[in-house]
């Protein structure tokens, strides 16, 4: 199924924790509408990156896959309301998360985060705006959270 020009609910569903294990991955009728949103705001993100194709490495997760991956209980992943991302094709992550850091209004983004965790750095784009203001544009470093987007 398209959910918009460029993304597909198998590429906003693809999980390999969920194969693995053989645990079900499909979303319900409010996360899938949370999904359209979603790939509606990775359109704006890709068009202001100048159309460079985002590659999605996590989107959304049913609450048994979001618990095998250890994500948390509130996860935005489990409501459909987020992707972690790259662009190669732009630059690393944390130059994906500077170029769009100023841009969440206008680009419609809830909350980004620049995630560095392990030797591995991807970008988490939501829809939903956190209750906090100061959370809505950070880095996790780690365990260590800064705000904004910072060089770690």
């Amino acid at each position: 199924m398209q959910l918009s020009e460029h993304f597909t609910l198998a590429e906003l569903t693809a999980s390999n924790t969920a194969r693995k294990l053989g645990l079900d991955n499909t979303p319900g009728a409010d996360a899938l509408q949370q999904l359209h949103r979603t790939a509606q705001m990775l359109e704006r993100v890709r068009a202001h990156l100048g159309g460079r194709a985002i590659i999605v490495t996590s989107g959304y997760r049913s609450r048994q896959v979001n618990e095998a991956v250890g994500g948390v209980t509130s996860s935005d992943h489990a409501q459909g309301m987020a992707a972690d991302v790259v662009v190669p094709a732009y630059g690393t992550p944390f130059e994906v998360a500077k170029a769009l850091a100023s841009q969440v209004n206008a680009l419609g983004i809830g909350q980004i985060i620049y995630e560095s965790v392990g030797g591995a750095q991807w970008v988490h784009l939501s829809t939903r705006i956190p209750a906090q203001p100061v959370n809505r544009v950070i880095t996790v470093h780690g365990k260590t959270t800064l705000v904004g987007i910072q060089p770690v």
